[in-house]
């Protein structure tokens, strides 16, 4: 079984941004302070069930995955991740921006690049190679659990190596909103999530920092516990 407390790096908008607030509220959870929040009501007008609609990704925060969720290696401590991220961070790098737009992605609902960008796949790359020194090594129950049998050969080549298979090439970036929809559902609540992103005015994000998140355990939500800025 997956060992606890669990850590990620994702990208995370900003305590304070409008895009931060955005997918707090649609998710009814701050992973910044870990408050409840009240979901809006034209969410709940677009899905009378919006807490089930949304319960996959409240677990999780409103994010991007650059390093998804592992537990520590024997030996490495969270003092060194933190120093880690810290160090990552201060690494100069090109800071990727993307046209954010709110599409279906694989049957769930999210913000995602309008178009690929190649700043972005390195800087998940990167962030997938710089911390894997910290991943326990994957259980045979947690390869179970990813169902290797319906991934591509690439797929579980990367889950093998990695702990995860959507990473390199297989990595796409989004900011989910929903868990997974169907078809018949999802007309409503895309134009409702269109709706409310487009009043934000965002028309570029700069993908401009790293967050660690942390997991206590299985029934807990991820928290923010670190944040960094990247160097340009």
């Amino acid at each position: 079984m997956t060992g606890f407390p669990r850590y990620a790096i994702y990208y995370a908008a900003g305590r304070d941004s409008a895009l931060s607030r955005f997918g707090a509220e649609l998710l009814g959870y701050d992973a910044y302070t870990g408050d409840e929040l009240r979901f809006p009501q034209q969410a709940l007008h677009a899905a009378s069930d919006w807490r089930e609609v949304s319960a996959d990704p409240r677990k999780y925060g409103f994010h991007a995955t650059l390093k998804a969720p592992m537990a520590l290696a024997p030996g490495k401590t969270e003092a060194e991740l933190l120093a880690a991220c810290e160090a990552f961070a201060g690494k100069t790098r090109p800071i990727p921006a993307i046209r954010p737009m709110v599409d279906a992605i694989s049957g769930f609902i999210a913000v995602i690049p309008a178009e690929p960008v190649e700043a972005l796949q390195q800087l998940a790359a990167d962030c997938v190679r710089e911390f894997d020194p910290f991943r326990a090594a994957l259980t045979a129950e947690d390869r179970a659990r990813r169902k290797p049998e319906k991934l591509s050969e690439r797929q579980r080549d990367y889950l093998d190596r990695w702990g995860y298979p959507y990473v390199m090439e297989e990595f796409r970036f989004h900011m989910t909103l929903t868990g997974r929809l169907d078809a018949e559902r999802r007309g409503p609540i895309l134009q409702m999530l269109r709706a409310r992103f487009a009043a934000l005015g965002i028309e570029t994000l700069a993908v401009d920092r790293i967050a660690l998140f942390k997991q206590e355990d299985a029934k807990a939500r991820f928290r923010i516990i670190g944040e960094w800025a990247l160097v340009r």
